[in-house]
């Protein structure tokens, strides 16, 4: 190991003899080298430990920059993995909450069956995708959420649909800001069908951005934890980034830009088509939606779902499926999810 690289922890991984027919127990012993960093690592009364613990049912002790794990073998090495992980996003000046734990821990349940791209080798330590920015970095906290970073990577077109809460807008915004920083795009394009106003918005009071904020709210939210909010103000007025209404990307060619639709489903299949083929030379677009939640008037298609049909193959084309087990927010949140996915599928077989 090179003199100037920092050591993060070394670890020592011990297995015991244990009673015919039980599962195979491990014994890993953690030492951090940073004290100040391993308490934030613990966090306050050793809460996050205690959270890793009642996720992956082991046994966690901290004594100084020391930890000890006791356990299954397997989710033993999940406890590793998870605070190896987190430990890393310390070292870098960020830092963690109760979230990043969650995450830490389904990235790290997930790695046994995640591949390295592109050799598709199996990865023997946890490498979330990462976005990054001026103000801050966000780090996968999901198997399908890496898969989305590593999708905006590579491709020119992206759908990312599943249930609210998995961070679909949130990271497409991210990367949208991260390629402006880094001068791979010259502007933003934020776009949502505004259908609780049925497209009428002239009908609403003020100039057009006082018009469709409303309905745009989240992806200023977005923009301004990617940016410093002065930065963001000086964008908009000088249309590097732009924020507008579906109804009024028809004719363009958006060309250099980073293009993001949101709350696609809301879409008519003749809208989807209009925007999909706005894209233009060495343009992102990143689509976002869940069909589960399409607020069109009865027996009209949704765009959304359409196009997922007929695109499905077409090379060049990426798309995510997120579901509740992707679901970042409150766990309610992902409870809620799966209860109303209980109804519809009994209001299905009922019909």
């Amino acid at each position: 190991m090179p003199a100037n690289e920092e050591r993060r922890l070394s670890a020592t991984t011990e297995l015991k003899n244990v009673p015919s027919g039980a599962s195979d127990m491990a014994h890993i012993v953690l030492t951090f080298d940073n004290n100040k960093l391993a308490s934030s690592l613990y966090g306050q009364f050793d809460e996050n430990l205690a959270r890793l613990e009642q996720k992956l049912g082991v046994d966690i002790r901290s004594r100084g920059n020391q930890l000890t794990i006791k356990g299954n073998a397997a989710a033993a090495e999940q406890a590793r993995r998870a605070l190896d992980h987190l430990y890393s996003i310390l070292q870098k000046g960020a830092e963690i909450a109760q979230s990043d734990v969650d995450g830490a821990v389904r990235m790290a349940i997930a790695a046994d069956d995640q591949l390295t791209l592109p050799t598709l080798e199996r990865k023997g330590k946890m490498a979330a995708a990462q976005i990054a920015t001026r103000k801050r970095t966000i780090y996968a906290r999901s198997l399908n959420q890496d898969a989305y970073m590593r999708a905006l990577e590579r491709s020119e077109m992206v759908f990312g649909v599943g249930p609210a809460g998995t961070g679909k807008t949130y990271l497409a915004v991210a990367y949208a800001a991260m390629l402006l920083e880094r001068g791979l795009v010259e502007r933003i394009v934020l776009s949502r069908p505004a259908v609780e106003a049925g497209e009428r918005l002239g009908f609403l009071p003020g100039d057009m951005k006082e018009k469709v904020d409303p309905y745009l709210r989240p992806l200023y939210d977005a923009l301004y934890d990617m940016m410093p909010a002065d930065k963001v103000e000086r964008a908009i007025a000088a249309e590097v980034i732009e924020i507008a209404p579906l109804a009024f990307m028809r004719g363009r060619t958006l060309a250099h830009a980073a293009v993001i639709l949101d709350e696609a489903q809301n879409t008519t299949p003749m809208q989807m088509k209009m925007f999909l083929t706005r894209l233009g030379e060495n343009a992102r677009m990143i689509v976002t939606g869940d069909p589960s939640q399409i607020d069109l008037p009865p027996n009209t298609k949704s765009g959304l779902v359409e196009a997922l049909r007929i695109l499905e193959g077409v090379p060049g084309i990426v798309t995510v499926r997120f579901n509740e087990t992707d679901v970042v927010r409150h766990p309610l949140v992902a409870e809620i999810v799966q209860a109303y996915d209980r109804d519809g599928k009994k209001a299905r077989g009922a019909g």
